[in-house]
């Protein structure tokens, strides 16, 4: 049964898909009272009246709420966590609708804008005096400033639309004759002036803002309720913040979430980078500083805004004279030696350590907000933002591209849809006819070779990559996969469990046996079968004869890595860097220094279980003591000799895909392989295969051999060859 009153709901952000279409996502719980299905209108009164199609909520939406996007928020005069009053309303189909645009839409081809508005549009409920956004039109906003009938309408294939375009004239800009539209639209359908109006929804908002919804929210905490309801603190007899820290690795979103709680709260915007501060003249670069700050108490309420601090705010004692004076000035001004007003200050920062200590205290920056790289979870959420209004075939799979792009952060998701659309865009132009923009669309190949183009950004100084080796490329060596399953799979999968029995996964594995028997191949087929991220570092590459330098380099490793978590860290020749302390000498104490670092870095790693060090040697007993005690590399597998069988298992992974000759014998081929290491067994294999292509070569002349690829084929004798030249490692 309805409830004609309607329900009082509390308003909550949209989700990432539903940006721009008109959508208010109700729980049960508000539809059954409400009687309404998916599909049906509500009307939204806050300030003012809007209207929205109804959709379910999910089953984890709090009860009592409501999800509406930027556009709906503004026609109803409503921000986040406020309340709102929701009822039904019954829709007409609309005879006609004219809709008022800025001349910054981009095109002037009114015929092209009315059918892009018409198909952006069609089904959903529409009222007078409304602001819509469509996205492929940039971010110029559209009016509902005319509806036939009046009141709430729907758009159908037989309504016609209709298109005005506000330029600037004698009575001021196309901006203020937007405004001038909505205010006569809405004084049209009788709405009382008593309402503060309804400023444009531009820029960027929450719902362009995906995976960091716990960071959203704890700025949100720190700014929204400061500059909106600034009464609160002075009831509760404490001064409000005055600002926020946000640090983390590039492009994870510090100044997206910047710009969208300005534009959210109203807010006016400040943006300070370092290169407009600094001048060459003694205390131009400190008056800069003290104009951005008046300019905000002049519009407040504002948000100052410093995106990259540490560029203008770096540690006294390791700055020049012209940078002290500039964090002495920034300092003052946040204290408030003068008057701020309602002005707070946010930093962002992805060298958070490189700040002036002085400014990370309270009462300058109140909070230090990490906004990291997301999770699997997150970067479905941001895949959402970006590709939502991609023509995206019924191929491409969004779960799947975020379960295999551990370490990108959004600014890489974004490359990744962006790398997406061109390779779609030049397989389109390829083609004779001219290109179709209803036929246009971006599938699951086009986003295959987008991948293997874009590299996680967290991850570009060092080879990060994700293998696509696995345990079936690896012949034999089954206790040594045992081991690697428990020590890196298990904790990514069966996390819950690790809980259960209050116990961490072990922290880090020795991989140690003679060379040549697949150290290295076993640590990128367990990151293959765990599909994480893959560190493959040399130890030598980490040391450097400037003091200082080896251990910063260790340091970076592990940040990094952490970073671009599940990850793991694999060091190959761990010996040349971690050799016994006791035993070292004529390095300058390198080899100490670099060895008590990454003793330190393993100790941490019971803080990351998503974080993974494996490490191989052939000098097991040179390594130093404290480096193989539990809670360190704590497992140690032995990757030894192969034997007979195993041997057999390693020659039919190399075997696998060749032209191999039925008569050859592969049981007498292993039977002489005594003292072969898997190496061995591979150069053996691949001498063979040299050897067959070197026959047909011979046969013909020049490219002409190409033709006949089909002949190639491995035999007996090409082994035996092999065999002759390949010498065994272990012999």
């Amino acid at each position: 049964m309805s409830d004609d009153s309607g329900v009082e709901l509390t308003v909550r952000a949209a989700e990432k898909r539903d940006a721009g279409r008109g959508i208010a996502r109700l729980p049960d719980s508000a539809r059954r009272t409400l009687g309404v299905l998916s599909g049906d209108t509500v009307v939204i009164e806050g300030e003012r009246e809007t209207v929205a199609k109804v959709w379910p909520a999910g089953p984890t939406a709090p009860a009592g709420t409501v999800q509406v996007d930027a556009d709906t928020r503004t026609n109803a005069g409503a921000k986040v966590g406020e309340s709102v009053r929701v009822r039904k309303v019954a829709v007409e189909t609309a005879r006609s609708v004219t809709i008022t645009a800025a001349s910054s839409v981009g095109t002037d081809d009114e015929d092209l804008l009315r059918r892009i508005l018409k198909r952006a549009l069609l089904d959903r409920p529409l009222l007078q005096g409304e602001q819509v956004h469509v996205e492929q039109l940039g971010d110029a906003p559209f009016v509902v400033s005319e509806t036939s009938p009046d009141g709430t309408v729907r758009i159908a294939d037989s309504t016609t639309v209709r298109v005005d375009i506000a330029r600037s004239d004698d009575s001021g800009t196309e901006s203020e004759h937007i405004a001038r539209t909505v205010e006569r639209a809405r004084e049209s359908r009788g709405e009382s002036d008593d309402t503060s109006p309804a400023k444009p929804a531009t820029g960027i908002n929450y719902e362009d803002i995906g995976g960091l919804d716990e960071e959203l929210e704890l700025v949100r905490e720190m700014i929204e309720l400061p500059l909106s309801e600034p009464e609160v603190f002075t009831r509760l007899g404490v001064e409000s913040p005055k600002g926020v820290l946000l640090y983390g690795p590039p492009g994870t979103g510090k100044t997206l979430i910047a710009k969208a709680v300005a534009n959210e709260v109203d807010a006016h915007f400040v943006t300070i980078s370092g290169p407009e501060i600094m001048s060459k003249y003694k205390g131009e670069s400190e008056e800069r500083l003290r104009e951005k700050f008046e300019e905000a108490r002049d519009n407040s309420p504002a948000i100052i805004f410093f995106d990259e601090i540490d560029s203008i705010a770096p540690k006294r004692d390791e700055g020049g004279d012209v940078e002290d004076r500039i964090v002495g000035q920034l300092l003052s001004l946040m204290d408030g030696l003068e008057a701020r007003g309602e002005v707070i200050v946010i930093g962002a920062t992805n060298r958070v350590d490189d700040l002036d200590p002085a400014l990370r205290r309270g009462g300058r920056f109140d909070r230090e907000i990490e906004i990291g790289v997301p999770g699997e979870t997150g970067r479905r959420e941001i895949l959402d933002v970006h590709t939502r209004n991609m023509p995206l075939s019924d191929d491409v799979d969004l779960d799947r591209i975020a379960s295999r792009t551990h370490g990108f952060v959004g600014a890489d998701l974004e490359s990744l849809g962006k790398e997406a659309a061109m390779i779609a865009l030049r397989r389109s132009r390829d083609g004779t006819e001219p290109i179709s923009l209803d036929d246009l669309e971006i599938t699951r190949s086009d986003f295959e070779g987008a991948m293997a183009a874009v590299d996680p950004s967290a991850m570009r100084e060092y080879v990060a990559e994700t293998p696509t080796t696995t345990f079936e490329n690896v012949g034999g060596l089954d206790d040594a996969k045992d081991v690697l399953e428990r020590a890196v799979t298990w904790p990514l999968t069966y996390a819950p469990l690790f809980e259960a029995a209050n116990t961490d996964p072990p922290s880090g594995v020795l991989l140690y046996g003679p060379p040549g028997t697949g150290k290295t191949l076993l640590a990128r087929a367990i990151a293959g079968e765990s599909g994480v991220n893959f560190i493959h570092v040399a130890g030598p590459e980490l040391l450097d004869r400037y003091v200082g330098e080896s251990e910063k380099s260790v340091r970076e490793v592990f940040e990094r890595a952490r970073q671009a978590a599940p990850a793991i860290v694999f060091f190959d020749e761990i010996d040349a860097i971690a050799g016994d302390r006791d035993m070292s000498g004529g390095d300058s104490g390198v080899g100490e220094r670099v060895v008590s670092q990454l003793l330190t870095e393993l100790d941490r790693l019971s803080d990351n279980p998503n974080l993974v060090v494996l490490s191989a040697t052939n000098r097991r007993d040179s390594l130093d003591p404290a480096l193989l005690r539990p809670g360190r590399l704590e497992s140690h597998v032995e990757v030894p000799a192969p034997d007979e069988a195993g041997r057999r298992a390693i020659l039919d992974v190399h075997v696998r895909d060749k032209p191999i000759d039925d008569e050859v014998d592969l049981d007498a081929v292993v039977s002489r392989m005594d003292g072969f290491t898997g190496a061995d067994i591979a150069a053996v294999c691949r001498e063979a295969t040299l050897l067959a292509i070197r026959d047909v070569a011979n046969r013909y002349d020049g490219e002409e051999a190409n033709e006949h690829a089909d002949e190639v084929l491995v035999t007996d004798d090409h082994f035996d060859a092999a065999l002759e030249t390949v010498e065994p490692t272990l012999g």
